[in-house]
């Protein structure tokens, strides 16, 4: 799996680079953010998301943490594919699709190609979480340990919304708030 690339970009268009490394040339698909951070950059190295299909074998770069994340969070969701992930991307930067959906603005989010009424919903429901690394992704901050918390307690079984309550005014790091919550959780 590829998680990273750097070389010389060859050629570019707005969504996508070649980039050439030791002597072979890769197509990256890339949002207009990461096209406007490389731009006039001969040499660039971003953050990579390996898709694998039956037909094709594809590789989206992100110059900032947060957008990779962003672009694999949106992955994850059931009907949301590459290219309307790609599109989030260039819509919004991460830090503004995080009040997108803090905001749960439907209106905002279906003006992004591919993504209409329904899609929209569902993607603000199962993004209620989506948070921002306050360092482009490689942070140890408080926001990243709750999130971390709550997906480890998701893939206990535990709902959401009592997760929600039993970490509500807590911090520590990931293996502490676990604890803290999985407390408050078998009283309830």
């Amino acid at each position: 799996m590829i998680v990273g690339i750097e070389g010389k970009v060859e050629a570019r268009e707005p969504t996508w680079l070649h980039i050439n490394v030791g002597g072979l040339i890769y197509e990256v698909q890339v949002s207009i953010h990461t096209s406007n951070a490389v731009a006039g950059q001969e040499k660039v190295r971003l953050y990579a998301t390996q898709i694998l299909r039956e037909d094709a074998d594809l590789l989206f770069g992100f110059a900032d943490g947060n957008e990779k994340k962003m672009f694999d969070t949106l992955l994850k969701i059931n009907g949301v594919g590459p290219k309307v992930a790609q599109a989030v991307c260039s819509t919004f930067s991460p830090e503004t699709f995080a009040k997108v959906v803090a905001s749960k603005d439907v209106a905002l989010l279906k003006r992004v190609p591919g993504i209409g009424p329904k899609a929209a919903s569902r993607i603000l429901v199962e993004l209620a979480d989506f948070i921002v690394d306050a360092e482009g992704g490689a942070g140890g901050s408080d926001a990243r340990d709750q999130h971390e918390a709550i997906m480890a307690l998701e893939s206990l079984g535990f709902k959401k919304e009592a997760i929600r309550k039993a970490l509500a005014g807590e911090s520590g790091d990931t293996a502490s708030l676990v604890k803290i919550a999985l407390k408050k959780l078998q009283r309830l």
